[in-house]
C-alpha cells in the first residue's frame, strides 16, 4: 500500500461514519449537546471497553461486532472536539447542519493529522494489530481523563484536544483494517 491509498481509505472510512452521524443527527438531533465533554470521554470509554472485551472474548452477546464500535469512536471524537470548542449546553442549540459543518472541520483536522503523522511514520501502523489500536485508545482516554481531572492544565503534554485527535485516527485505522478486502 502507498500514502495515495492509505489517503482514500482515510476518506472512506470518515464518509462512512460521516453517514452514520449524519442519519443519527436526522434521528436525535444533536442531542449530544447536553454532554460535557467528560461525559463524552467516558462514552468513548464504554466503547473502547467494549471492542477490548469481544477482541478477548470472540464473541457477542448483543449483535453488534467491533466495527460499529470504532466508528462511534470517531463519531464521539469529533463530538468531544465540538464540545470542546461550544462548550456543553442546556438543550440542542444547533441545527443538523451546523453540527454536519462543525463534524466536517474536525474531521478535515483529524485527516490532516493522520496524512502528517502517516509521513513521519512511514505507514507504521499498516503493521499494526488491531487490538494495538484498542489499547492505545484506551491509554489515550485514560491520559484525557486525567487531564480532566486537572481541569485541562498540562505541565508538558498535549491537550484533551490532541487525544480526541487521536482517538478518532486510532479508530479510522482500526475500521480499515477490518474493511480491508471487503
Amino acid at each position: 500500500m502507498n500514502v495515495t491509498d492509505t489517503n482514500a481509505q482515510f476518506d472512506a472510512a470518515m464518509a462512512s461514519c460521516r453517514d452514520i452521524f449524519s442519519r443519527k443527527l436526522d434521528d436525535y438531533g444533536a442531542s449530544w449537546r447536553i454532554m460535557r465533554p467528560e461525559s463524552i470521554t467516558d462514552q468513548i470509554f464504554i466503547k473502547a471497553k467494549r471492542i477490548r472485551s469481544l477482541e478477548t472474548k470472540g464473541i457477542s452477546k448483543v449483535g453488534e461486532g467491533i466495527l460499529p464500535e470504532f466508528m462511534a469512536i470517531v463519531n464521539y471524537g469529533i463530538v468531544g472536539l465540538i464540545q470542546l470548542q461550544l462548550g456543553c449546553a442546556d438543550a440542542v442549540d444547533i441545527t443538523p447542519a451546523e453540527a454536519l459543518t462543525l463534524y466536517d472541520r474536525y474531521a478535515a483536522e483529524a485527516t490532516q493529522l493522520m496524512k502528517a503523522k502517516n509521513h513521519d511514520y512511514d505507514e507504521a501502523w499498516r503493521s499494526m494489530r488491531v487490538n494495538s489500536y484498542t489499547d492505545l485508545i484506551l491509554t489515550k482516554i485514560q491520559r484525557t481523563k486525567q487531564i480532566e481531572d486537572h481541569r485541562g492544565v498540562t505541565q508538558v503534554s498535549e491537550g484533551i484536544d490532541a487525544n480526541y485527535l487521536d482517538m478518532v485516527n486510532y479508530a479510522v485505522f482500526g475500521i480499515i483494517k477490518l474493511t480491508e478486502g471487503e
